[in-house]
This record gives structure tokens, C-alpha cells and sequence, in this order.
């Protein structure tokens, strides 16, 4: 099983669908026997503590350093297309096809 990080879009397009986009694809992440990580769920953290946009991108470069994979899911986003770049400097696999990726096997 690896911990995979989801990069997708947040604030372009409609938000709430865009958290509830990824959510779908954690869920397949998780049937394939993987650990998603959804960086989109610190919505909710910024809705009841805001935080500057800098300090969520720190957060996320440092759960990358701990994540096995990297999925890119389809859509414009400067965050997600940085946390991509983030991903490659750190050797760290990216994936552009949730089916690409291995299956796992939680127990």
C-alpha cells in the first residue's frame, strides 16, 4: 500500500465540486489498496482558521517529503502544477493516470 497525494484543482471552477472531485478519487485510491492523501480537506481548516496561501504550500511540500506517489488529476492549477515540479525535484513518482498506478493491498 502507498500513501499517494492528490493534486488537483481547488480554487479554480467551483470549489465545493472540485473537493468533492478528489474525495471520488480517493475513494478509488482506496478500493486499489492505497492511502490517499487529500490536501483539499484543509478546506475546511481555512474555513474556521484562515491561513495565508505560502503556509498551506509549506504544509504540502512537507507531506509530500513523507508521500510515495504523487496523482495529477486533470485541470488547470498553479498549486497542483507547483506541487507536481515539488514532486519531481524530490524524485518523488508522479502519476497522471489513477490506472497507471500499481494496486496495493491493505490488510
Amino acid at each position: 500500500m502507498a500513501l499517494i497525494y492528490l493534486a488537483a484543482p481547488y480554487t479554480k471552477g467551483d470549489v465545493a465540486q472540485n473537493v468533492h472531485n478528489v474525495i471520488k478519487v480517493a475513494d478509488m485510491l482506496l478500493e486499489m489498496g492505497h492511502i490517499p492523501f487529500i490536501p483539499h480537506l484543509t478546506h475546511f481548516w481555512h474555513f474556521i482558521s484562515p491561513k495565508p496561501w505560502d503556509v498551506w504550500l509549506k504544509i504540502d511540500k512537507e507531506v509530500l517529503q513523507r508521500c510515495d506517489a504523487i496523482l495529477r488529476l486533470a485541470g488547470d492549477s498553479k498549486g497542483a502544477d507547483m506541487e507536481v515540479e515539488y514532486a519531481k525535484e524530490i524524485k518523488l513518482p508522479v502519476y497522471y493516470n489513477i490506472y497507471d498506478l500499481p494496486r496495493g493491498a491493505i490488510s
